[in-house]
């Protein structure tokens, strides 16, 4: 929030009207905000830094002198490119009202069923929405020798101003910190447009709960820097988890970058995403380093001074998070590194200090996720399914990525198939269940495959109890314990 005598009149996001959607991906808008002000005003100050601020951050911004053709028609040029924005923000500052085309702009916005966020520039909210102070001086020149027709559109204009005036909005009076408020209208237009949002799927089952519960775990009031480490077996919904934290926060923060490491080691590798953080984080393309130690010295001296949103996907060696992740004097303060892993031990070695354990779904929620992906519904489509529905949850034993893929190979298919399926499966897995589950069986050594087999052979037929109580504390991963892994 901005300090001193600065007030922000709290804006509440109203659901998109019917005519419009709130996904970027289905609107057909050239530009993703329209900024309406008066020149002499703001043009090279208020209105300048805002423009700075959403183009930096990859929103594409209209402001009149930067993008009309010169020699074009000006009136039916504007009205096309107000007809194709998503957002508008009104600059109402004390000149406004003296300009007809500026007025005129503002009845064609306030036509639109569009978002619209007036920030009051150094006017009292009163004086525009009834047309006193500056604003009726203004309105007192207009009316000099006005014919019918002028009559006419100068009563649009005060309609416009009355609408607009009445919205929620920014009060910038005795105004002494600028940035903030542009600060705050940048994150309230990024969450609106919800921009690049990472794809979760169609069905995502117990996420509230996850979000909830990390959200509050890196909630801080000191200045520091976090790095949340969030480990579970293969298949569990870390990725997913990642992504959905990240499309929840992203916005928040100075920049963000999502990375999928995936087991990547190599040189030319890891360079390729040292440049793709700071490409993201930056939000310019041009970046380009030539090798990981010059990488390192350029996160550290570009990212201190920003607060920024990492997210390191599926890592499994120290070298990953030492040239990626690197250490909290890395970046700026409040800022966060979410690190996902199977390896727990990896996060111990880097010094990681906050832990999230992604789980196994219990019972109604393996049951809502697959009866959505074999049935597309929360149920299944006939009460003899369920008794079969019950029986490939019990196998998947709450692993999201069996349910899925066990989900999606039995759908449309009849009883006859399921219990046909049923009965393979007891025998030899999903292949592609199969095939995701081995990677980590491949990434062990001679000797740990070889321990790992034994015990296997051991247990075969026994639950995980049983290879508990054989295996002792050895087998209880935690943060404190890697455990057998």
């Amino acid at each position: 929030m901005a300090s001193g005598n600065t007030q922000i009149i709290p804006y509440s996001p109203a659901p998109p009207p019917p005519s419009s959607s709130s996904s970027r991906s289905t609107q057909q808008f050239t530009y993703e905000v329209f900024l309406s002000f008066r020149g002499e005003d703001t043009r090279y100050g208020f209105t300048d830094h805002l423009y700075q601020a959403l183009i930096s951050h990859g929103i594409h911004t209209f402001k009149d002198d930067d993008e009309l053709e010169r020699g074009g028609v000006i009136a039916s040029d504007l009205q096309k490119t107000i007809e194709e924005s998503m957002i508008f923000v009104i600059i109402l500052s004390p000149n406004y009202a003296n300009s007809r085309w500026c007025l005129d702009e503002l009845v064609e916005i306030s036509q639109r069923q569009r978002l619209i966020l007036p920030i009051f520039y150094h006017v009292d909210p009163s004086d525009v929405q009834i047309q006193t102070g500056s604003y009726e001086q203004a309105f007192v020149d207009h009316e000099k020798e006005a014919d019918e027709e002028k009559r006419e559109k100068i009563q649009k204009w005060r309609s416009a101003l009355m609408k607009v005036g009445n919205l929620a909005g920014y009060d910038l009076q005795k105004i002494q910190y600028e940035a903030d408020i542009i600060k705050k209208i940048r994150e309230v237009i990024v969450t609106r447009l919800n921009l690049t949002p990472l794809c979760l799927g169609d069905k995502i089952v117990g996420m509230d709960f996850h979000l909830e519960q990390l959200k509050s775990m890196m909630k801080t009031e000191r200045d520091d820097v976090d790095m949340v480490g969030i480990y579970g077996i293969r298949g569990i919904g870390k990725i997913t988890l990642a992504m959905a934290i990240y499309n929840d926060i992203s916005s928040q923060f100075d920049g963000s970058s999502f990375l999928r490491v995936d087991g990547e080691t190599s040189n030319g590798g890891l360079l390729e995403l040292q440049n793709k953080l700071l490409r993201d984080t930056l939000k310019d393309q041009s970046v380009e380093i030539q090798d990981r130690s010059e990488g390192i010295n350029k996160i550290k001296k570009i990212l201190c001074s920003k607060r920024v949103l990492i997210v390191l996907d599926d890592v499994d060696k120290i070298e990953q998070l030492d040239n990626l992740a690197g250490k909290k004097g890395w970046y700026g303060s409040k800022s966060i590194v979410i690190i996902t892993t199977k390896d727990i031990s990896l996060l111990n070695q880097h010094g990681v200090d906050k832990f999230y354990e992604v789980k196994e779904l219990n019972h109604e929620e393996a049951i809502e996720l697959f009866n959505w992906l074999a049935f597309k519904q929360n149920i299944p489509r006939s009460g003899d399914f369920k008794d079969l529905s019950d029986c490939v949850v019990k196998y998947a034993g709450g692993l999201p990525l069996a349910l899925k893929v066990l989900g999606g190979f039995l759908y449309k298919k009849s009883k006859d198939e399921w219990k046909s399926a049923l009965k393979k499966l007891e025998k030899i897995p999903h292949m592609d269940v199969q095939k995701i589950l081995r990677v980590s069986y491949d990434k062990l050594d001679d000797t740990e495959q070889g321990i790992f087999l034994d015990i296997a052979c051991f247990s075969r037929g026994e639950g995980k109890d049983f290879v508990s109580r054989i295996l002792g504390s050895g087998a209880d991963v935690t943060p404190q314990n890697p455990g057998v892994r």
